[in-house]
């Protein structure tokens, strides 16, 4: 089992002092988070693509790639790369030349992208959404596997016998897919034999297994070989969880309420949020004995092989999400990993 933090750089006015971060403080936080998560052992750390002025991430490969040069051995992958609106020779060579610089710690995490701002932004048709993902998704598996590489679309002008440069360490480097609540996605990842991460922010961890078994199915009658399953959830960490609690809930009362706003969501509750942080909730939140307990429920559903948290749902007094990077790493990830461990033992025997 690996562990791991994902983040968007959440940027979005403080719900206590009215006031926007500035965005250069937040991008050399977001640089100190990465570096403690390497220096206390976690396996990744990966950053989201938006184009919107709640987040101060629009280029994971640049901050990834600053990254690289802080850490020793963390994984550095993006969460996600909004594939639809983007080129994937571009992407490719992005993250090809951040795993050189990383000494092949580099990975992509692709997705359709969950906010809509970038198609516009970069001349790309809605009605397109889902045809753009599986078209550029075709080509950038091409550029991993081929060189030279040729392909054409509907979408991109046509590449022929084309070398595409640099090439990474990794061959071919680790393309991961990220799934929402689209059962359709879960089944394209499997029958293309790609690792997938499955986003769990809300509802029952229960609902989400139809997913992986859906997946796993799509892999197997596409004749591959299993292929690693990430939970992706939103949560934190703090010494005591009640703490844990307060300290998140009003930037998750805002960001989510937010958000929801946007796309006719009901607004959230105080009721609501202690329903999402129990047990058989979304939310990952607690001291370490209550996110140990809650991964490890997780991978009872699921036999998933990478958790990831995103810590910053909305912006947090930054010693504590350093601190809960540090649980994360030095109490969580010993103990999940432990238990995993003889759980797999026990199923060998």
């Amino acid at each position: 089992m690996e562990i791991g933090v994902y983040t968007f750089g959440e940027a979005r006015f403080d719900p206590t002092s009215g006031a926007q971060l500035d965005a250069r403080e937040r991008v050399a936080r977001l640089l100190e988070e990465i570096e403690v998560a390497d220096r206390v052992g976690l396996d990744v750390f990966a950053v989201g693509e938006h184009h919107r002025q709640d987040f101060v991430v629009s280029s994971p490969s640049t901050i990834l790639a600053a990254a690289a040069e802080r850490t020793d051995r963390i994984r550095l992958s993006s969460a996600v790369t909004v594939l639809s609106s983007d080129d994937p020779v571009r992407v490719f060579q992005q993250f090809a030349t951040l795993d050189l610089l990383s000494e092949g710690r580099a990975e992509i995490m692709a997705g359709r992208g969950s906010f809509t701002e970038s198609f516009p932004l970069f001349g790309y048709d809605l009605a397109d959404y889902d045809e753009l993902f599986q078209e550029k998704l075709e080509l950038l598996m091409a550029l991993r596997r081929d060189e030279p590489v040729s392909w054409s679309g509907r979408h991109r002008a046509a590449l022929t016998n084309q070398r595409v440069y640099p090439r990474p360490i990794q061959d071919p480097i680790p393309l991961w897919v990220a799934v929402g609540g689209n059962p359709p996605s879960a089944i394209r990842a499997g029958a293309l034999g790609l690792p997938m991460a499955l986003a769990i922010i809300g509802g029952m961890p229960e609902r989400f297994t139809p997913f992986v078994d859906l997946y796993r199915r799509s892999l197997a009658e596409a004749g591959h070989a299993p292929c690693p399953v990430s939970i992706n959830s939103h949560g934190f960490l703090a010494d005591d969880r009640e703490e844990a609690a307060e300290l998140v809930y009003p930037s998750y009362i805002e960001t989510m309420g937010r958000i929801g706003r946007e796309r006719g969501w009901p607004p959230p509750t105080r009721a609501h949020f202690d329903g999402e942080r129990g047990l058989r909730g979304a939310i990952v939140l607690g001291d370490a004995e209550a996110v140990i307990e809650k991964i490890l429920f997780q991978h009872d559903l699921f036999g998933h092989d990478r958790f990831l948290i995103q810590l910053t749902v909305g912006p947090m007094p930054h010693d504590r999400v350093l601190r809960a990077i540090e649980i994360l790493g030095t109490e969580v990830a010993p103990a999940v990993k432990a238990a995993v461990a003889e759980r797999e033992a026990k199923t060998a025997d």
